[in-house]
């Protein structure tokens, strides 16, 4: 059903569906493959700062290394004599827990030379994310390649609570407008909350979308990457249909899944249109992705530039000139609260019980709080000179890192959506 015109656009579905799944999604996987793209230094250890985190076993312990066998009740730990069903499935959770959410922070020790050979350079203080400190002890780079998206056995009441966070507290809404399929009273389908989102102006709407279309990203990877053998002699991942359709189809979902999807395809908008426009930034002669590897380098920034381009060859790009346009006090001000409320999210997500979910959450935030950062900077990033430094517009590595493996997880969803529709067809 996800077909057509997306809202606040001019382009339609099948329009990015092409051009992402044949021409731009393979190349940029093999540029997320180097390894200037595929080491991102993060800090997991940071507290929770808006709630006691005590989800059962801290999960967040359990994700990395297992339970202190002290802090374990002498009943689960036994296998001789557990006493309940609950003390049982809460073992085998967070087992399961540990194993699918743990994060393999093992580097070789070439790469670590090469990190600490690692330029840093950090003087942007327009920032949309709530950035880790990464010289704090506590940050560690990680290898994305070891440590994919996929399901991880997060999920219940501690995963709903990161969301409704989100939703609730950061997008704009009112605590009366209940969110379609919201549980307890008042759900009406969604009908009071679309027209409230219809009426507010198209900034708060396009934050609302970004998110929902995040979640919905998110939502797809775990289907495609789901458990679905777990033996001593293999894994198998592979797409898991009747989880997808749990969370997207129509009929099930009350016709919010094919909404949540178009809110994904709004978000490959928004971030391939900040990939065109950051082109100046990456195209000047003294800009390098610089590993250390002068041959692998060249050819990296090649393959980055030939992707930047692809970008600004899009036919159908969303016009960002709508956002902030009007007033100019006003528009100051609703920028300040979209900087503001996105910096908030990106400091959920250190609330994450599983760290590999936290991982790609901190990850992907930070990417879309850099694509916009790009978006509202267009005039500095014009300003740019050919040769020397970019003192009014700079990306990070890490913002540079989080940028393009945050894009390459929406052109994955997009191109696991054309999977799912092929099986979906194929069982009809």
């Amino acid at each position: 059903q996800v077909t057509g015109y997306l809202d606040d656009c001019t382009c339609d579905v099948e329009t990015i569906d092409a051009f992402n799944n044949q021409k731009l999604f393979p190349r940029l996987n093999e540029l997320l493959e180097s390894d200037y793209f595929r080491y991102y230094k993060v800090n997991l250890q940071k507290p929770c700062p808006f709630w006691d985190d005590n989800s059962h076993c801290g999960m967040r312990d359990c994700a990395v290394q297992p339970c202190p066998s002290d802090e374990v009740p002498d009943g689960i730990r036994s296998a001789s004599y557990k006493y309940s069903e609950e003390a049982n499935n809460l073992a085998e959770e967070c087992e399961e827990a540990k194993r699918l959410g743990a994060v393999d922070d093992s580097l070789s020790k070439e790469t670590q030379q090469a990190v600490l050979q690692w330029a840093q350079h950090d003087d942007s203080s327009d920032s949309f994310c709530e950035a880790d400190d990464i010289h704090s002890p506590e940050a560690e780079y990680v290898d994305l390649l070891l440590n994919p998206e996929r399901y991880t056995g997060y999920k219940g009441p501690d995963a709903w609570k990161i969301w409704n966070s989100i939703y609730e507290e950061n997008c704009f809404k009112p605590q009366n407008v209940k969110r379609p399929l919201a549980s307890g009273r008042g759900d009406d389908g969604g009908h009071t909350f679309y027209k409230w989102l219809k009426g507010v102006c198209v900034e708060k709407r396009a934050f609302y979308r970004l998110i929902s279309g995040l979640h919905a990203s998110i939502n797809i990877h775990l289907s495609a990457r789901y458990l679905l053998q777990d033996t001593w002699s293999e894994k198998k991942w592979g797409p898991n249909i009747t989880e997808f359709q749990q969370r997207f189809d129509e009929v099930l979902t009350r016709g919010e899944g094919p909404r949540r999807l178009k809110n994904l395809y709004f978000l490959y908008l928004i971030e391939l249109r900040a990939l065109s426009k950051v082109l100046p930034f990456f195209e000047r002669p003294g800009f390098q992705l610089y590993t250390g590897n002068k041959s692998q380098d060249a050819e990296m920034k090649h393959l980055l530039l030939e992707i930047l381009h692809l970008a600004k060859s899009f036919p159908l790009h969303f016009d960002e000139n709508s956002f902030f346009a009007g007033n100019k006090k006003e528009a100051a001000k609703l920028k300040e609260e979209f900087r503001l409320h996105f910096k908030n999210i990106s400091k959920i997500m250190d609330c994450v019980g599983c760290f590999k979910c936290r991982l790609w959450g901190k990850l992907q935030t930070q990417g879309l709080g850099t694509a916009l950062k790009i978006l509202f900077s267009e005039n500095l990033i014009e300003k740019i000179p050919e040769s020397g430094p970019s003192y009014g517009f700079q990306l990070t590595r890490q913002e540079i890192v989080a940028l393009f493996n945050a894009f390459g997880r929406v052109s994955t969803s997009v191109k696991e959506l054309e999977n799912f529709r092929n099986i979906l067809q194929n069982m009809r």
